[in-house]
């Protein structure tokens, strides 16, 4: 995707991200969908495909609710710094706290992968250090992408089907809207 910028002229090439959005606080259904209408909300993002709704069991030893999960694939002029400042944002004006690791949430708003960016940063490690061991991403994924591969661990839908351990329901009966 190309686009011409306001200032200047120059061509920009987009690249292809993924998010996973997931929250088990509150009205989980209400939280997704107001996450995803606020990713969308600004220029810059512009939605290629959503995910059906996954119930899934809370990752990392903490005892909490179930969370809700949507996979996100989007095309984007953003740099991954001001997208995920975005996220970020998005995430505080829901009262995202951070008080225990992998806790329960509001939201969570995660950058799986970044085009082909291959990053070590601290700050956004690049794709996400543990997607290819989550199936509540990996199974959404790999229902809307097929094709995907994520970088320096191989095809989505084979990581996906190795994950197969973790419980993860397909929602059929919650669903959210396209952002307009």
């Amino acid at each position: 995707m190309t686009d011409r910028t306001p200032t200047g002229g120059h061509m920009l090439i987009g690249h292809r991200v993924v998010l996973s959005l997931g929250s088990n606080l509150g009205d989980r259904v209400e939280n997704l969908q107001e996450g995803l209408d606020a990713l969308f909300d600004a220029p810059g993002l512009t939605l290629v495909e959503l995910s059906p709704v996954y119930e899934t069991a809370p990752w990392g030893g903490v005892e909490q609710d179930d969370f809700l999960n949507v996979v996100v694939v989007a095309e984007t002029l953003l740099t991954p710094e001001t997208l995920l400042e975005r996220s970020l944002s998005i995430e505080e004006s829901m009262r995202r706290e951070r008080i225990v690791r992998w806790g329960p949430r509001t939201l969570d708003i995660d950058i799986v992968q970044f085009g082909e960016i291959v990053s070590d940063d601290p700050r956004l490690t690049l794709p996400h250090p543990r997607a290819h061991e989550r199936a509540f991403v990996l199974v959404p994924w790999a229902e809307i992408d097929p094709e995907a591969v994520l970088p320096g661990h191989g095809p989505v839908a084979e990581l996906a089907a190795a994950a197969g351990g973790q419980e993860v329901v397909r929602r059929d009966d919650l669903n959210l809207q396209r952002p307009a």
